[in-house]
Parts: C-alpha cells; sequence; structure tokens
C-alpha cells in the first residue's frame, strides 16, 4: 500500500472476505464439487466451483482461475448472476459473488479441492450438498435478473436467506 492511495478503511467497520462461487449449467444438470472430508468447512459436502478472491483480481479474473484450479474447465460466456452478504460476525462477514454459465472449454478434472459431477438439477436432493446451493440455481435458472441475498443463522442455526431482484441495465 502507498500513501498515495486515497482509499481507506476506518477502524470499527463491517468488512467482507470476498470470494466467488460458480455454478455450471448444462442442459438439466449443475456441475457439483464434492469436498474431501478432510476439508475445514462442508467437508464431504457438494458446492460450486470457487474460493477467495486474491489480492490484484478483479471478480471475473479470480472466478476463471479459481475454475481453471479446481476443474482444468474454462468457461466462454461466464456471467455474473447474483451477490450475496452473508453474516460471519459482529464485524466481519462474506460477500460472495455468484456466476454461471454453461459454455466450456476442457474435460473436467479433481483437483485437491474435490471430485467433480455432473447431477441432475431435480436430484440434488438426494446428495449432501451446501445449504445455499439448491436456491441459489434455483435463482439463476428462472430469473434474467441479478440478484442480492443476505444470509444469516437464527439461533438454532438454521440459515435465514433474503434476496431482492435488479434488472439488468442496457448497455
Amino acid at each position: 500500500m502507498t500513501d498515495l492511495n486515497p482509499q481507506i478503511i476506518l477502524p470499527g467497520r463491517y468488512s467482507f472476505v470476498a470470494r466467488t462461487l460458480t455454478l455450471l449449467l448444462r442442459e438439466e444438470k449443475v456441475l457439483m464439487q464434492k469436498a474431501p472430508l478432510t476439508k475445514k468447512i462442508w467437508a464431504g459436502h457438494y458446492n460450486g466451483i470457487g474460493g477467495h478472491i486474491e489480492n490484484g483480481e478483479d471478480v471475473l479474473s479470480s472466478a476463471r482461475r479459481e475454475l481453471w484450479e479446481e476443474s482444468g474447465l474454462e468457461c466462454t460466456d461466464l456471467h455474473l448472476c447474483g451477490v450475496v452478504t452473508i453474516e460471519v460476525q459482529p464485524s466481519q462477514g462474506i460477500l460472495m459473488f455468484v456466476l454461471s454459465g454453461s459454455h466450456l472449454v476442457g474435460e473436467p478434472r479433481p483437483s485437491e479441492e474435490g471430485e467433480l459431477e455432473w447431477i441432475v438439477v431435480d436430484e440434488l436432493p438426494q446428495y449432501p450438498v451446501v445449504e445455499d446451493i439448491p436456491m441459489l440455481i434455483e435463482k439463476i435458472k428462472n430469473n434474467d435478473q441479478i440478484f442480492f441475498g443476505h444470509y444469516s443463522y437464527d439461533s438454532v442455526g438454521k440459515l435465514v436467506a433474503t434476496f431482492s431482484y435488479s434488472a439488468p441495465q442496457p448497455l
């Protein structure tokens, strides 16, 4: 960081860790990644492909990098579908950028992040999936608007999700 940068983060402000989540859809299937049992969070569960946005990356570059690292795939129509804020701690949360696409280059390959499997969307309830995945897939499939979500957890640890929408703006 340089002294010439006028941007600052004020002490005590709520801050976010930025992440991407990519859900690749093909026909009635979604490409899911099954996390190894040794993973810190969602071990053994199916999830989309993604991870943390690294220093120097924009959202799309991060999603493309994560997709390549975790699956060996490129997606030529990768696009933003929504943004979700997730409450984690009183002073810090997660800002998750949800992307999707269907035009793929390459063949899926597993990585240390997990095995990959095309799963019929309607069969997802039969799998141990991360709790918000079915909801996010429905938002992507059934809406041409960008969605904005907010996640929190109630007193018994149940996900509370709310969403609003914004129509895409013409170029």
